[in-house]
């Protein structure tokens, strides 16, 4: 029978760092590992080294947030096979054709559908749109897909189902989709209006030129919508129930994943949907509260932090900044997991988590590395021929993100309710 070697804590520290420093840089020098797999080998070695038994491992992962993002992803799989997605493209192309008309038209699209439907999703499905939309009416595409990636972020910030950190913190806090969505929707709406200011001052010059000359190439896009109005229909249905009844006292996992087992009883083919299930993320969870378990095990209970008077007392600000920057260094989903053990021994558990996905959900526009949402914009404009660099999204991600965070901070600090 094994025997299980129990680590000191600085062997555990050891495991938990070079995960983390992984994480962060996304690779590992010489080898062609991902993230998924880094949080693999680092949840591996923690159980190897007898850090979790393989129960104690088991029960470290949350499922009901496994549950939920794979439901999500499963729902807006449907919504973009079935050409919802490209139907709103099209009428924006129809009815807007102003270019700052058009620009608050894709901020609020992306924001409103980030809030209700995985921020990253949402991005993957709208990008090629946006592309093929500044095609057609022969306008520069950064303003707009900047604008695109920013708002969804933002939008994705007021409630539990926007992005993979906030279904974390509605599964580890327990706050209702209602108190979560009235405490922080609010931020997230003022946070759109920055937005769109801020996008067209800084592209002003470019949204007041008259349309291009040329057209940019249009990007195929990996999904070719169904012909099936019938489809249509139940997918948008299916949602909008889903989402009223996210409101109510039913659990939010059974909820979605009762959405997302109606709409795959349908006539499209189960691979098209499983490719747009980002499996990577779901293992990439799966490893990182294996991994913080550990470490919040063996490490963080010796710190006695119900003793750190300065966060206990002022954690809105400290919370936010301190999330804000670790947010930036190893990204928003393992530096929420990481804060889990000082949210439990807050005295107001609720208001700091609430400031945790504020500002980890905000942080994520500073630079174009901040958040798997950037990325995708960049990577699936990059395939038209629309190159954002990193500089270039500078020029917003910067003011908006500090114009954002100060807006909640301040929010969640002088209101109650």
């Amino acid at each position: 029978m094994y025997e299980y070697t129990h680590l000191i804590p600085a062997g555990v520290a050891v495991i938990f760092g070079l995960s983390y420093f992984f994480l962060a840089i996304g690779r590992v020098p010489g080898l062609r590992i991902d993230r998924a797999g880094i949080a693999v080998v680092g949840a591996t070695t923690m159980i190897a080294a007898g850090a979790l038994n393989l129960r104690e491992a088991a029960a470290a992962v949350d499922y009901e947030t496994i549950i939920l993002l794979f439901a999500m992803m499963i729902v807006a799989a449907y919504l973009r096979i079935s050409g919802f997605f490209a139907h709103a493209t099209e009428f924006a192309a129809r009815k807007l054709t102003g270019p700052r008309t058009l620009l608050a038209a894709v901020i609020a699209v992306s924001g409103v559908l980030s809030a209700f439907l995985v921020n990253d999703v949402v991005c993957v499905a709208l990008t090629p749109l946006a592309v093929e939309l500044c095609r057609k009416l022969r306008r520069a595409p950064i303003p707009y897909l900047i604008g695109l990636a920013t708002a969804s972020n933002i939008g994705s910030a007021a409630t539990i189902t926007g992005n993979p950190q906030n279904i974390i913190i509605g599964s580890l806090s327990s706050i209702s989709y209602v108190r979560f969505s009235a405490r922080l929707a609010p931020i997230a709406l003022i946070g759109l209006a920055l937005d769109f200011l801020v996008v067209a001052w800084v592209y002003r010059r470019a949204l007041a030129a008259p349309p291009a000359s040329e057209e940019l190439e249009a990007l195929e896009s990996p999904f070719v919508p169904h012909d099936d109005h019938a489809l249509l229909y139940k997918s948008v249905g299916v949602t909008i129930v889903a989402i009223a009844l996210f409101f109510t006292s039913i659990p939010i996992a059974l909820t979605a994943l009762a959405a997302a087992a109606i709409l795959m009883i349908s006539r499209v083919k189960p691979e098209h949907v499983y490719r747009a299930v980002d499996w990577p993320l779901l293992v990439m969870f799966c490893g990182l509260f294996v991994i913080v378990r550990g470490f919040e095990i063996h490490v963080v209970r010796s710190w006695d932090i119900e003793h750190w008077r300065a966060l206990l007392n002022s954690p809105v600000v400290l919370v936010s900044m301190l999330s804000a920057a670790l947010s930036n260094l190893v990204s928003n989903v393992p530096a929420v997991l990481l804060f889990k053990p000082l949210m439990e021994v807050m005295p107001n558990q609720e208001q700091a988590w609430l400031a945790l996905s504020m500002s980890s959900t905000l942080a994520g526009n500073f630079t174009v590395l901040g958040s798997v949402a950037n990325l995708i914009v960049v990577e699936n404009a990059r395939r038209a021929g629309a190159e954002l660099s990193f500089v270039e999204y500078l020029k917003v991600g910067v003011p908006v993100t500090l114009l954002t965070l100060l807006v909640g901070v301040a929010w969640l600090a002088f209101t109650s309710y």
